[in-house]
């Protein structure tokens, strides 16, 4: 641990950049930088780094599953020049698709939940893309936007829907790519690796990278929210259950095993199930010592990777990712009305309510 620590403190404010220019949007994404918690790091003993995934170019994790989709209907002659790319998505991988469509000239159709937040149906259309908000159900109903997304592009030439969920080229970019990047920034000395899922793409890819260049060394956990089964499924030795309550957090979190994580899911060490009481502490409290403004999911997952610290205990390098920035949900989490009807106010610190400056 010594000399990673060393490695991190030596040159606080240098970072490294590529040798070259890179080719457009899309070259910009990945190769982001692993930033070491510094006051987490010192209360628990451990190395807590976290990959910062905001600073992909399209502003979250998402951006690598949304070129490593749309790269691989490409190779499989699924999309051609001028086609449409259309997906169902709680978020983030539909900012991703739409700023790749952008990029590489495909029309780009958005369904999401109508429960997701105004900052990101406004960006998705800013971006150019078609966006059509559904009502939120379950995923066994016909009306579920996944589903909803899937037909509309069965009825277009040339289209393709792009199945986040269930498409392991999603999984697959994060094993070419995040993994490989943690490994090299870590040099090969991380304990565990610790995240929340959705789609399961993240932890699925970098988690099978991760074990295999560790020999099973490092151990591999997902973070679980609120009306989650995962926490469950996993805790309970595969047992799937009815999907009760509701989270804070956005776009993570699920009523099932998707194809994404079922690639995975039977080599994961364990699993947290973390409040959003705690998430949105740490969400305040990254922003005062840190200064990193993180949405919440990204919060959640520090909250795990300091819980799996502490039962790891000290010495060890836990890794973890930071999905995005605030800047998507700012009107929700900075509102002081907003947390009270969340039941949340009284989670923060006295300390650290200054920050929610919003009505």
């Amino acid at each position: 641990m010594q000399s990673i620590c060393a490695a991190f403190k030596a040159r606080p404010f240098a970072r490294a950049f590529t040798s070259r220019s890179v080719d457009g949007f899309v070259g910009g994404i990945g190769n982001t930088p692993l930033i070491r918690l510094q006051k987490l790091s010192e209360q628990t003993g451990c190395e807590i780094v976290a990959k910062s995934e905001l600073q992909n170019p399209g502003g979250s994790v998402k951006d690598r599953a949304a070129l490593g989709v749309i790269r691989d209907a490409e190779k499989r002659g699924l999309l051609k020049a001028g086609g449409t790319v259309v997906e169902g998505t709680a978020g983030n991988t539909g900012i991703g698709l739409a700023h790749v469509c952008r990029a590489r000239g495909y029309r780009c159709v958005i369904f999401m939940p109508n429960t997701q937040s105004q900052e990101k149906i406004d960006l998705l259309r800013m971006l150019g893309a078609e966006v059509y908000p559904v009502p939120a159900v379950p995923y066994e109903n016909p009306k579920n936007y996944n589903h909803q997304a899937r037909d509309y592009a069965k009825s277009l030439p040339n289209a393709i829907w792009t199945d986040q969920f269930d498409n392991t080229a999603n999984a697959e970019v994060h094993y070419r790519t995040t993994g490989p990047e943690i490994w090299a920034q870590t040099q090969g000395k991380v304990d565990a690796f610790i995240c929340s899922t959705g789609t399961g793409g993240t932890l699925a890819g970098t988690g099978r990278l991760l074990k295999e260049k560790s020999d099973g060394k490092t151990q591999v956990w997902l973070a679980d929210p609120p009306g989650s089964v995962l926490y469950s499924y996993i805790t309970s030795g595969g047992k799937l259950t009815e999907r009760t309550g509701s989270s804070i957090t956005e776009g993570i979190g699920q009523g099932r095993v998707t194809n994404n994580l079922a690639t995975f899911v039977d080599n994961l060490d364990g699993a947290l199930h973390i409040p959003d009481e705690k998430s949105i502490a740490m969400l305040y409290d990254l922003l005062d010592t840190e200064g990193l403004y993180l949405g919440a999911s990204s919060a959640l997952n520090v909250v795990a990777a300091v819980e799996l610290a502490k039962k790891l205990g000290p010495g060890k390098t836990i890794a973890t990712i930071l999905c995005d920035g605030a800047y998507r949900y700012q009107s929700r989490l900075f509102s002081k009305n907003w947390l009270q009807s969340k039941g949340l106010e009284s989670a923060i610190p006295e300390h650290l309510k200054k920050y929610a400056v919003l009505v």
